[in-house]
């Protein structure tokens, strides 16, 4: 048996490319401002991070990356210890 010559490259997907979300009633998408009410469908909290049905990786510290690589910054509440010194 020879090995084939040919390389396999990775495949990656446009964010257009995720598909449509099967949740009833569905998730919403990744443009919409409750886009982390999407379902989780892999979730590494070891690693603090898990991709919702609508291509958002959700970080544990609330910051986001969004399909189109955009990112949203934490925006976790300030702790009362910090707000009591501000």
């Amino acid at each position: 048996m020879r090995a084939s010559s040919r390389a396999t490259s990775p495949v990656f997907r446009k964010p257009d490319a995720y598909r449509r979300c099967q949740h009833r009633p569905a998730c919403p998408a990744a443009e919409a401002t409750d886009r982390e009410a999407a379902h989780p469908v892999a979730c590494h909290p070891e690693q603090g991070w898990s991709l919702l049905c609508n291509g958002v990786l959700l970080f544990d510290d609330t910051g986001e990356l969004l399909p189109d690589g955009r990112i949203v910054e934490p925006h976790r509440p300030l702790s009362r210890v910090m707000r009591a010194a501000a």
